[in-house]
């Protein structure tokens, strides 16, 4: 069968797929997910307190690690069993004082929604308190639960310190599916870069800003992939503990607009396409804990990103 036909085929079989999975709701991300801190549309890595929304919903942020990423200096001092604590920059003084929900900013009073706290050990303030403290844009992204702070232009992957590697060791793990080798513009794809999950948000041929795991009313298991609106619908595939790959199309039927210039696209875990094209008699028994690596193909021209399955169990 060749390429052309195979795609087709594959093709019609996503659209089965769809047309008999349940529809997701465009909504928030779960209350229950980590909120991520980006500070130039890179995450910050908090060693052990992490934010938090309070029982108010406002968004608490640990302030050293903050602060300290933004070139800021930090100090504590306590007085009469209060803890006070300072942040300094080449432009901004703040001083506030843990339990109250007022802060000094630049020699003037700020009154915030809810008090400055210690938790674990660790300064936490209202998220609109960096804003007004130490000068910088911030945004509230409900969507994936994040806080972007400064510029928010996603760095394309090779930029981020990850390094394009001989794609030599998982080439014979394409050998059921070789069309994931072939390059947009000709020639065969020689290097991979390897990154993880906390890498995104990434920039490709289309921003990826996140990768979850997500599981439908049905009990039927997605990947779900946050991208911008006007991007293509684009494709996906598994390097599995099997020794080979399982390429997956979004389902076009479930794609929900977050209102916010990106989209949720909806990859299925399974897919019947593997017995049809590969001879895989079991595959709703397929999960994703037994993918290795998550393939992003078309994705450049240079190499094939891959990322490590965060879910993938002890293989």
């Amino acid at each position: 069968m060749s390429i052309k036909k195979w795609m087709l085929s594959l093709i019609a079989v996503t659209l089965l797929w769809g047309a008999t999975s349940t529809m997701p709701t465009t909504e928030a991300a779960s209350s229950s997910q980590p909120i991520e801190v980006l500070l130039n549309a890179k995450k910050i890595q908090f060693p052990d307190a992490k934010p938090f929304q309070d029982s108010n919903d406002y968004v608490m942020v640990p302030i050293r690690f903050v602060s300290e990423a933004l070139g800021a200096k930090v100090g504590w001092e306590k007085t009469d069993g209060q803890l006070a604590v300072s942040i300094k920059n080449d432009t901004h003084a703040v001083s506030m004082t843990v339990g109250q929900n007022t802060a000094t900013v630049d020699g003037q009073t700020k009154t915030y929604e809810t008090k400055i706290i210690l938790k674990q050990n660790r300064t936490f303030v209202p998220l609109r308190l960096v804003s007004e403290g130490l000068g910088q844009t911030v945004e509230w992204d409900k969507v994936s639960r994040w806080v972007w702070i400064g510029k928010k232009e996603i760095a394309a992957l090779e930029d981020t310190g990850h390094q394009a590697v001989s794609i030599e060791p998982y080439k014979k793990l394409f050998a059921s599916n070789p069309f994931l080798l072939k390059k947009v513009n000709g020639g065969t794809y020689d290097k991979v870069v390897v990154f993880k999950q906390s890498s995104l948000p990434i920039k490709l041929l289309r921003d990826v800003y996140s990768i979850e795991s997500y599981i439908n009313a049905k009990g039927t298991p997605y990947l779900r992939v946050r991208v911008k609106t006007n991007s293509l619908s684009g494709s996906i595939f598994f390097i599995t503990k099997y020794g080979d790959t399982r390429h997956r199309y979004a389902v076009d039927q479930l794609t929900t607009d977050n209102g916010d210039g990106t989209k949720m696209q909806y990859f299925p875990i399974y897919s019947s396409a593997d017995e049809l094209f590969q001879g895989v008699k079991n595959y709703k028994s397929f999960k994703l804990e037994d993918v290795q690596y998550i393939g992003l193909p078309l994705s450049t021209n240079d190499y094939i990103p891959l990322m490590v399955n965060p879910w993938k169990g002890n293989l």
